[in-house]
């Protein structure tokens, strides 16, 4: 198999994703929120992987016919942030006025955040919350917190969008990676394992949630407070 052929493989690979967002978006519309979680779950999966094979295969050079880059922003709009709005709209977590605000707000500034070309940083970290609500709204459904606990984490992570705040890139970023790599495994790991069990409190896998999630969000900012914006 030649590298042309593996580059443009990737490609296909990263497109998958899109089927699975659709065969997410189908279980959240019969309500089926286990089911929509899993197909987030291996497509979160496969959006940790595609892009270490992408460099390692240069598909900007062995298969330049199809952006990368521009594909995987598309699919992870509709996997980290449509389906997951939508499940939370829907979900009843958030009554009356409060599910519009959430809706509205998270698919506008997410919609901003993505075309914003600020977003990454020297380090390759995040620069300001990359959207990555199917996490948050994920650990929503496993907890289910009072709603206004959810409303203002909606109103602060999308205001932290648009601020020099640091976010750790589970895979790319270097400093501390030997912990954030295992983090993020784990959260998936976790995530599947309480979705799979319909968010079942008595599931060891709502500490597991709690635990990585604080710790990924968290990953960027400790590390600004400690080296600096630009250590």
């Amino acid at each position: 198999m030649t590298i042309q052929t593996k580059a443009l493989l990737v490609h296909f690979l990263t497109a998958t994703g899109a089927v699975f967002a659709m065969l997410a978006m189908l279980a959240a519309v019969d309500l089926n929120w286990s089911m929509m979680f899993v197909w987030l779950v291996v497509a979160f999966f496969v959006d940790g992987i595609d892009g270490p094979l992408a460099r390692r295969y240069d598909t900007q050079t062995n298969a330049p016919i199809f952006d990368g880059v521009l594909l995987d922003l598309i699919i992870d709009y509709l996997t980290y942030v449509f389906v997951p709005a939508f499940a939370l709209f829907k979900s009843g977590l958030l009554p009356g006025w409060t599910g519009w605000f959430a809706i509205i707000v998270i698919t506008f500034t997410s919609a901003m955040y993505f075309a914003d070309n600020r977003m990454k940083t020297k380090d390759y970290s995040f620069s300001g919350f990359p959207g990555c609500w199917n996490m948050l709204i994920l650990v929503m459904f496993a907890l289910k917190p009072d709603f206004w606990v959810i409303v203002a984490l909606v109103a602060v992570l999308s205001a932290a969008m648009f601020f020099p705040v640091r976010f750790v890139h589970p895979v790319r970023t270097q400093r501390w990676r030997t912990v954030t790599l295992p983090m993020a495994i784990a959260w998936t790991l976790f995530a599947g394992w309480a979705a799979w069990v319909n968010f079942d409190p008595a599931s060891w896998a709502h500490y597991g949630l709690m635990i990585t999630s604080i710790y990924l969000l968290g990953a960027g900012a400790a590390q600004q407070i400690m080296y600096g914006k630009d250590g």
